[in-house]
């Protein structure tokens, strides 16, 4: 994920992204505690292989389900208007846990007090180590089903844009600029954060989370494919303006709605248009 980015362009780092790319890679250890059963499975009788393969499958996809959850809570609370995930990811990976935790304990158990206890314990211990899922919305007093659709929709577009431009920045292979895009990434959601404040601002703000963002991204990665093949020195200064640009132009729109400020930014907004036009 990002990195942090000591030079001319780090007055606002990107550390909260680095602090929920560890939490998202927190539930990884829960992959590799199901083929402990997996390889006891393998080398006792039939009964407890197969209790065995089961408790290791039932784990696995606790695992699967704990990580989603997560991912989907760290969504929820980077935003400020959010509806609760559809499915509580995590509170079914729990149970799930503690069946499978009850299940192993039954390999070698004939008598359910302790794998029971087992599976409750483990059960508590996930839920006490991941959180409750979030279920319910936040933000959303006084806005319509609409508001919210709308909202919704277009920053999860601009968050997909913003995602191409990480993806395709990898392939240049430069550390210093995957930061300068890490970097305007928090500048745009600086953006999205706003409209999702005041759905109101939505109308202002729809251009640089579609058109503009889709030119960055297409942009990005016509950059990083050439410069990966070439490493020229104009290509890189080009493409280190766009992005200056494109920080200036959405810093800008974000601090006009802030005040509630519809001065024109058609200066600003031509620069960006003509930069991403000559990046096509």
């Amino acid at each position: 994920m990002a990195r942090r980015f000591a030079g001319k362009y780090s007055n606002k780092p990107p550390a909260p992204q680095d602090a929920a790319s560890r939490e998202a890679r927190r539930p990884t250890i829960l992959f590799l505690l199901p083929f402990l059963y997996a390889i006891i499975a393998f080398r006792s009788p039939p009964r407890a292989m197969l209790l065995g393969l089961l408790a290791c499958g039932l784990m696995l996809l606790a695992a699967w389900l704990t990580r989603e959850g997560v991912r989907a809570q760290l969504a929820y609370e980077a935003r400020k208007i959010a509806q609760h995930p559809a499915i509580p990811h995590k509170l079914i990976a729990a149970v799930l846990m503690g069946v499978g935790l009850l299940l192993g304990g039954l390999m070698t158990q004939t008598d359910l007090v302790v794998p029971i206890c087992y599976g409750m314990v483990g059960m508590t211990l996930h839920m006490l180590a991941f959180e409750p899922d979030p279920l319910t919305n936040k933000g959303m007093e006084g806005l319509t089903d609409f508001d919210i659709e709308r909202v919704s929709r277009a920053v999860s577009e601009g968050e997909g844009f913003l995602t191409g431009m990480r993806e395709a920045i990898l392939r240049a292979g430069d550390a210093s600029l995957e930061a300068r895009v890490d970097h305007f990434a928090s500048v745009a959601r600086d953006l999205f954060r706003q409209v999702e404040n005041d759905p109101s601002d939505l109308s202002g703000a729809r251009k640089f989370l579609t058109v503009y963002l889709m030119g960055a991204r297409d942009a990005t990665a016509k950059f990083a494919d050439a410069y990966a093949a070439m490493r020229d020195a104009k290509t890189r200064a080009d493409f280190e303006a766009l992005l200056t640009d494109l920080e200036t132009t959405f810093a800008a729109r974000s601090r006009a709605l802030l005040e509630n400020d519809h001065l024109d930014l058609e200066v600003e907004i031509s620069v960006l248009r003509e930069r991403l036009a000559l990046e096509k």
